[in-house]
């Protein structure tokens, strides 16, 4: 397998006069998990279906386990695994009928086919509802089985668009620690997600907006970036009255309430520190008891909402 399983070059996608994505580069390394992040509708899903091959870019240059995508994207095929955002297997089939309908259009081998069917049934708690109709199972099994029936043949990279969005808790942590284990096992892997608690699980990230990738590197790198207006976190005994006094602040940009405190932005050019000792008194005087942390730990989203805030402006 390659090092570089997945390289884009320039990669862009027209719809008519609408460019859905434009001027993509990316790279995924051999053993990584990447994460493209972005709201719904900047683009990841349509990024993603080309560097399947399931969408024909407009222009650029992609090659994916080490086939060229524009040329031969059939033969590129066999060594991906695609789990899409919607559950696109066979309704009408079992969950087992659908492993051996999918094993067999990837040419896998049916002395194997068998026992490897056997093992997916156990490692994603298929085991007992493997004769049920894939379309009355529920959602978190759904995507298992989608999940197993991308694996089956083994392949060399493993895209998978948005797949926690909308399963429970243990689901979400298994999908998690099964990519983990492909990774380190050689597997390049790139995951499209709106979660910044998941984005972060990632070895590396790229923020996308608008179809463009505006900012990527590891996630403690993108937590490091400076910010124009860093955010503070706020103490207090009276969380109703301290938002509404808050949020009544032409200095404060945004009040984000949280259990028992308040996250706060400041407009842009302010000294945290400075406004923090000024407002604890002045909420003092109205008998408000405020504790302000000025340093307080970023959160990935606060560095994601001052890059999407900086693209607006210089839109």
């Amino acid at each position: 397998m390659p090092e570089v399983p997945i390289s884009a070059r320039g990669v862009a996608r027209r719809f008519g006069s609408f460019e859905a994505v434009r001027d993509f580069d990316l790279d995924v390394a051999q053993g990584e998990v990447f994460g493209l992040l972005g709201a719904n509708g900047a683009g990841k899903t349509t990024a993603i279906r080309m560097l399947c091959g399931t969408l024909a870019p407009s222009a650029g240059a992609i090659t994916v386990a080490g086939v060229d995508m524009l040329r031969d994207a059939r033969r590129a095929r066999s060594r991906i695994g695609y789990v899409t955002q919607r559950f696109t297997l066979y309704g009408d089939l079992t969950a087992r009928e659908n492993l051996q309908l999918q094993g067999g259009l990837y040419g896998v081998e049916p002395a194997l086919l068998g026992e490897r069917i056997a093992q997916s049934l156990q490692r994603f708690r298929l085991a007992g509802v493997e004769d049920q109709r894939a379309a009355a199972l529920p959602l978190g099994y759904q995507r298992g089985l989608a999940v197993a029936a991308a694996l089956l043949h083994q392949p060399d990279v493993l895209f998978l668009d948005e797949p926690t969005s909308g399963i429970d808790p243990l689901a979400r942590q298994q999908l998690w620690e099964l990519v983990y284990e492909l990774a380190a096992g050689g597997m390049g892997v790139l995951v499209t997600t709106h979660y910044m608690d998941e984005a972060l699980f990632c070895d590396r990230l790229a923020l996308m907006e608008r179809g463009r990738i505006i900012a990527g590197g590891t996630p403690q790198a993108l937590l490091a970036m400076p910010l124009a207006a860093p955010p503070l976190e706020v103490r207090c005994d009276d969380e109703a009255a301290s938002g509404a006094w808050l949020a009544a602040r032409p200095e404060v940009r945004e009040v984000l309430p949280r259990a028992g405190r308040h996250r706060i932005r400041l407009q842009s050019g302010l000294d945290p520190q400075a406004w923090a000792q000024a407002a604890t008194a002045q909420a003092a005087g109205q008998g408000l008891a405020l504790r302000i942390d000025a340093q307080a730990p970023r959160e990935l989203e606060d560095v994601v909402v001052a890059l999407l805030e900086q693209q607006e402006a210089a839109a």
